[in-house]
C-alpha cells in the first residue's frame, strides 16, 4: 500500500457514521508513534503539518520522505493521509503536493467568499489531477495554534453551499463555535447551523478545534456530517506533562531517547483514547 488521500476515507465515515482523527506532527518523533497507534487500532489515519510547522519540521519534501518511508519500514497496513493544514496560500499547497502530500487544506475563510472560492478552485484544479484531496474553510476558527490567533466567526450556510458547488472540495471546515488550543469554560457548537450546512452541502464535514469538546457534542457533530476531527492541543498537553514529569524525576537524566519515550508514550495514549471516542478502530478496511 501507499499513502492515499482523504476523499474516501471520509466518504466512509461519513456514511457509517463516525470520524478519522487528524494529528498534527510537531516533531519528526510524531510519526512514528502515530503510525504504531494507527496500526495497532486498524483504524485510518491523518497526518497533518500545518503549514506554519512545515519549515520547523525541515520542508514539505523532509515530512513527506519521512512519512512515506517509515509507511513502508514499519509495514503499515491501514490507510494513510498526509495532510497539509491551515495554508493560506496557494502555492504552498502545490509545493507540498508537489513533495508528496496526498491532502490539502487551502484557507480562504479570511477572505470575501468569492476570493475564497477562487482561490480554492486553483488548488483543486492542481490537486484534482494528482489524486490529491482538497478541505477548504468558511467562517473563522477562533483560538490560537501554532502561534496564530484568530477570532470566532460562524459560518454562512449560503457561502459554504457556493464554496461546495463552485469549487468541489473534497471536505469542508465551517466554522461553529469550536477552537483551537485550550477551551475557556465549556464550548457549545452550533448544531443547528451544522445540520443545515450538512444537509444542503452533503459533504463530509471537519471539526477544527477537537481538543476539549464533551463526548456527547463529538457524537452529536459525528451524527450531522462529521467525518474530520482535528486534535492537537491535547496532544501536545500530553507531551508536555510527561516530558517535565520526566525531568523533575530524574535530574541526572541527558539521553534524548530517555527524556522523549514518556512524551512519546504519552501521544500515542491520547490518540488511542481518541480512535475509540471517534469510532475509528477496526475501521481500516
Amino acid at each position: 500500500m501507499s499513502l492515499v488521500s482523504m476523499k474516501d476515507m471520509l466518504k466512509k465515515a461519513k456514511q457509517e457514521q463516525y470520524a478519522v482523527g487528524q494529528y498534527n506532527i510537531n516533531t519528526l518523533e510524531f510519526i512514528p508513534a502515530l503510525l504504531r497507534v494507527a496500526e495497532a487500532q486498524k483504524s485510518p489515519l491523518i497526518l497533518a503539518s500545518s503549514d506554519s510547522m512545515v519549515d520547523f519540521l525541515g520542508g514539505f519534501r523532509n515530512v513527506a520522505s519521512m512519512v512515506t518511508i517509515l509507511y513502508d519500514e514499519m509495514s503499515i497496513t491501514v490507510p494513510v493521509a498526509l495532510h497539509l493544514d491551515h495554508s493560506q496560500s496557494v502555492e504552498r499547497c502545490k509545493q507540498a503536493i508537489d513533495a508528496g502530500y496526498t491532502s490539502v487544506m487551502i484557507d480562504g475563510s479570511h477572505y470575501d467568499i468569492d476570493t475564497n472560492i477562487a482561490l480554492t478552485k486553483e488548488v483543486v484544479d492542481y490537486a484534482k489531477s494528482r489524486g490529491v484531496s482538497v478541505e477548504a474553510e468558511v467562517g473563522s476558527v477562533g483560538g490560537e495554534e501554532d502561534g496564530i490567533i484568530g477570532y470566532t466567526k460562524y459560518a454562512d450556510v449560503k457561502d459554504c453551499v457556493r464554496l461546495v458547488k463552485e469549487a468541489n472540495i473534497d471536505a469542508l471546515a465551517a466554522a461553529l463555535g469550536s477552537v483551537h488550543g485550550p477551551y475557556k469554560g465549556e464550548p457549545t457548537l452550533g448544531f443547528k447551523h451544522m445540520e443545515e450546512i450538512s444537509t444542503r452541502t452533503q459533504v463530509p464535514l471537519v471539526l477544527h478545534g477537537g481538543t476539549g469538546i464533551p463526548a456527547d457534542q463529538i457524537q452529536r457533530a459525528i451524527s450531522l456530517g462529521h467525518a474530520k476531527i482535528n486534535v492537537n492541543t491535547e496532544n501536545i498537553q500530553v507531551w508536555t506533562k510527561a516530558l517535565r514529569d520526566k525531568l523533575k524525576e530524574d535530574e541526572n537524566v541527558y539521553e534524548p531517547r530517555l527524556v522523549l519515550l514518556p512524551a512519546i508514550e504519552a501521544v500515542e495514549r491520547s490518540v488511542e483514547q481518541k480512535i475509540k471516542e471517534f469510532g475509528t478502530k477496526n475501521k481500516a478496511n
